[in-house]
């Protein structure tokens, strides 16, 4: 038997082209990639070199997993009561459980928000409900919905400009730290096969492929307990550095050497990146449980993980309404028992209204 391979001619190649799918009929009319440009010297850019290594090769596997586990579980999610940690006419804080997308947060919310109206059909009641922040898929914690365009545009300006401030709690396993408290600047941006890495902080300014910019990274850290042990019992003060800097400007000199601790920290973001506190608890050699895209175990004393154990602790910030200072803090987690069976010491004490 004999096969032909007929080659569509400019006359024949529209109904052709027109059978393809949305995306691959895309993927299909974009121009031939263009050559590397060469930089003013004629010759091609030199692109930074990230300092943290590649995504393993179990992660691709795994995070597919968990995007459709997340998937289902996210179709069939509806805000409670038991979700809110506080509400007014222009705000609702809600404790987002792991391994639900924000999306599904937010499209539950109305239900919430109006009770039995918004199944009346009167569109007139329903608020503008709008994310003021996003959490991962698999983080937990405090996301704030706003009920405005006005209120969201507020939230915006405050988280853009550093006025929000935010902490985190996140069970690792690596090398216990020799500090107690730390601060770790870094660039951060994604790689040439998309996956976010650490930079120099010498890059940050410099174009990637794709043609983003490395951008400035920084957090602190307060390590709370390791193996169970009370580390620290005074809270790091909110936007002071600490005496312990590191400025990444190679790679990690923190190797595995077999020593696995569990190590409770709490961290202090001081800009707002993706996977940032992710990827700084990597370069630190204390990557989080379950975080198999930046090398986190998967499996730990018997058991499989099915998401990574970081939770969005707190935001504080002022009323973009009232103006009144407000701390919503969300619920702890399971997890957070295991590593810490007594009471997890304060965050940054002040003059905040602490709510949940």
């Amino acid at each position: 038997m004999r096969f032909s391979l007929s080659i569509p001619t400019a006359a024949t190649a529209k109904p052709f082209f027109s059978d393809l799918s949305p995306r691959l009929r895309r993927a299909a009319a974009m121009p031939p990639p263009h050559p590397v440009p060469p930089d003013a010297s004629g010759s091609p850019i030199s692109y930074p070199v990230p300092l943290s290594p590649p995504l393993p090769p179990l992660s691709k596997q795994v995070e597919l997993d968990r995007a459709m586990s997340a998937s289902s579980r996210s179709s069939a999610f509806s805000l409670s009561r038991n979700h809110v940690v506080y509400e007014d006419e222009w705000l609702l804080a809600v404790d987002k459980p792991p391994g639900v997308y924000c999306e599904s947060v937010l499209a539950s919310a109305p239900r919430l928000v109006l009770g039995d109206s918004v199944d009346s059909g009167c569109t007139e009641a329903v608020p503008e409900l709008h994310l003021a922040n996003r959490l991962d898929r698999d983080t937990s914690g405090i996301m704030l919905i706003t009920k405005s365009h006005k209120v969201a545009s507020r939230l915006v300006k405050a988280f853009t400009e550093h006025k929000v401030r935010k902490t985190y709690i996140a069970l690792c396993v690596g090398l216990a730290p020799k500090w107690e408290t730390i601060s770790i600047q870094s660039g951060h941006g994604r790689s040439k096969f998309g996956a976010w890495r650490v930079y120099a902080t010498a890059d940050v300014g410099r174009t990637l492929p794709g043609g983003s910019v490395v951008r400035d990274m920084k957090t602190s850290f307060e390590v709370l307990t390791v193996n169970g042990q009370l580390k620290s019992k005074h809270p790091v003060k909110q936007g002071k550095d600490n005496e312990n800097i590191i400025v990444v400007e190679e790679k990690s000199s923190i190797r595995d050497n077999g020593t696995k601790d569990v190590v409770f920290v709490r961290a202090y973001p001081r800009s707002g990146r993706t996977h940032q506190i992710r990827l700084h608890c990597q370069y630190l050699g204390i990557p989080i449980r379950g975080d198999v895209k930046y090398e986190g175990v998967y499996e730990w004393e018997g058991q499989i993980y099915d998401y990574h154990t970081l939770h969005a602790e707190s935001l504080s910030f002022e009323h973009p309404v009232t103006g009144v200072p407000l701390m919503f803090r969300a619920p702890l987690p399971a997890w957070a028992a295991e590593c810490c069976p007594n009471e997890i010491p304060p965050t940054f004490s002040s003059n905040e209204i602490h709510i949940g």
